[in-house]
């Protein structure tokens, strides 16, 4: 929201949130209203929930954290919070649940908001660590922004005729090298000051990183479509023993959403048919694609400490930044957020948003698979809930940096932990490649 380590403030803090409150819930209505009532209540895949699920649930986190807990007020709809609960009920069993029709969810969204914004009007931001600086706030915004992203995904997954719209993203605008060398040292991963970080961010510790050379930009279609050419998926040499276990049980053999068009291939964007561009970044493919990719390419993947020490880490002062390119707000000259455009942006039409050592479109476009499982940071402390992070730390989950065109800036910064499971590839996923510097590279 800002990258300030605190607002000074409390009306400006207030109305900074009642403007992320109002332009997150534009967003959710864009995506709910976009399709008729049988679309909202169907189930397009089973990896996603009825969108009608998606739509009350954000309004009933709302009510559980700000409503009740933050006010103390009376709840509006006890009777739904175990429909709404994530952990209590599998997405695939949604569908048959007694959910709220969608006139009715809208009409709850409605009420929950309005005693929100009187909240917001009287609430005092004292140091109870839930409320200084706003912080249940900003987690709120944040997880609506998450399941429009979850959302916008299960709209690339429907049937049927477009009904989503945006400009295509711009063209290239700088040229950007093949790699990037970050010289050994170390450098500040997570955060103490952000005050909207959630707890798997928390917090700030030094880490110490061999030189290593990392792409200077995702890797794109035309790359990949190397990788395939080249019978990448019916060589069990470039896949993990997992890998080619799910590549072989789920038939894989090019990305989510691609299909032959003659001597080339064609990618299904939200309901249009369009050739791939081979100069995009490469997207929907899951982390065992992109390892096989890594491993063909004579690479690997870049650990989440060398993902973030290449957007963060500031060679002139040694600090590390809020964003590549500094502290401030990303724009539509930085990065492709927020759903500004509904596919990934080619390589080099964000110059502005490169970080110090000219590692380019770290942010947005697509969610970079890293190889490091999913755990907490030497001194993790959980906070508000356990399950917001801490019951998905371990091996299953592989963290994703970064981003996607349908990540909104409100829930994305140089600090800010994805996680999936190694199979996923319904979401906005890529990759960019990174490996050890040889001696001759690493020598000042």
């Amino acid at each position: 929201m800002t990258g300030a380590t605190t607002w000074v403030g409390t009306e400006q803090l207030r109305s900074r949130i009642a403007a992320e409150l109002e332009r997150t819930r534009a967003r959710t209505a864009l995506l709910t209203e976009a399709v008729d009532e049988a679309d909202l209540v169907r189930q397009h895949s089973p990896l996603m929930s009825p969108l009608v699920w998606d739509l009350a649930h954000v309004g009933n986190q709302e009510e559980l954290w700000l409503v009740r807990d933050v006010g103390g007020r009376e709840p509006v709809r006890r009777d739904i919070d175990d429909l709404y609960d994530a952990f209590k009920q599998p997405r695939r069993d949604r569908p048959t649940l007694p959910l709220l029709p969608p006139r009715e969810a809208r009409a709850y969204l409605l009420t929950v908001r309005e005693k929100v914004l009187d909240l917001l009007d009287r609430v005092a931001f004292t140091d109870r660590p839930l409320v200084a600086d706003g912080f249940a706030f900003g987690m709120i915004v944040q997880h609506e922004q998450q399941h429009d992203e979850t959302m916008l995904a299960t709209h690339q997954l429907r049937a049927g005729p477009a009904v989503l719209h945006a400009p295509p993203p711009p063209e290239p605008r700088a040229r950007v090298d093949a790699e990037v060398l970050v010289p050994a040292g170390e450098f500040t991963m997570g955060t103490d000051t952000d005050p909207w970080a959630l707890d798997n961010e928390r917090p700030a510790h030094r880490v110490h990183l061999p030189a290593y050379v990392i792409d200077a930009a995702p890797v794109t279609n035309g790359r990949y479509r190397e990788f395939v050419a080249d019978g990448g998926y019916d060589d069990p040499r470039w896949w993990s023993p997992a890998g080619w276990r799910h590549r072989r049980e789920a038939g894989l053999s090019a990305p989510m959403h691609w299909r032959r068009d003659g001597d080339g291939w064609a990618y299904r964007r939200f309901g249009r048919w369009a050739p791939v561009r081979d100069d995009e970044p490469v997207v929907h493919v899951c982390y065992h694609e992109a390892q096989a990719y890594a491993a063909w390419a004579g690479k690997r993947l870049p650990t989440e400490a060398e993902w973030e020490k290449a957007a963060r880490w500031d060679p002139a002062t040694g600090r590390s930044r809020r964003y590549p390119w500094g502290d401030d707000d990303p724009t539509a000259e930085h990065a492709n957020l927020g759903q500004r455009h509904l596919w990934p942006a080619p390589v080099g039409a964000y110059p502005a948003g490169a970080s110090p050592l000219g590692v380019h479109q770290l942010v947005g476009d697509v969610w970079e698979w890293t190889s490091t499982p999913f755990r907490g940071y030497p001194g993790f402390t959980a906070f508000p809930y356990r399950e917001y992070s801490e019951v998905f730390f371990g091996d299953d989950h592989r963290v994703l940096r970064g981003g996607s065109f349908g990540t909104d800036r409100a829930a994305c910064r140089g600090t800010f932990r994805n996680w999936d499971y190694p199979i996923r590839r319904q979401i906005f996923s890529g990759f960019r490649c990174a490996r050890d510097a040889r001696p001759e590279e690493s020598q000042p």
